[in-house]
């Protein structure tokens, strides 16, 4: 897997990209985004596979909110566990944070073995 965001692949690839990190014996996680309030830049069903070293494909969001899953992976993966991340803001906050849309996005991230 390497470094870098690919919000064109789909989500065959990028859990095709899923099993074979997983065949190399690198430890991973799944991001799916599970529901979404407004606009969003990716849908419902949109998937980013994150292994433990940080390295990541495919695409939940986007901007900070990608960068805050990929840190939350971390955690993800050394404990086991499970969990699922909330991101929310009013358009109003979103302009003032130069986010491009407003209202909210929930992203569930499990560990791969």
């Amino acid at each position: 897997m390497s470094v870098h965001k690919a919000a064109g692949l789909n989500s065959t690839e990028v859990r095709g990209t899923a099993l074979a990190s997983l065949e190399a014996g690198r430890k991973i996680a799944l991001a799916t985004v599970v529901a979404t309030g407004g606009s969003s830049p990716r849908p419902v069903g949109s998937n980013l596979v994150i292994a433990a070293d940080g390295a990541f494909v495919g695409s939940v969001s986007g901007g900070c909110v990608e960068n805050a899953v990929v840190s939350a992976v971390q955690d993800v993966i050394a404990s086991g566990v499970s969990k699922i991340l909330d991101f929310g803001y009013t358009d109003a906050d979103a302009w003032d944070v130069g986010l491009a849309c407003g209202r909210s996005i929930q992203v569930f991230v499990e560990p791969v073995e």
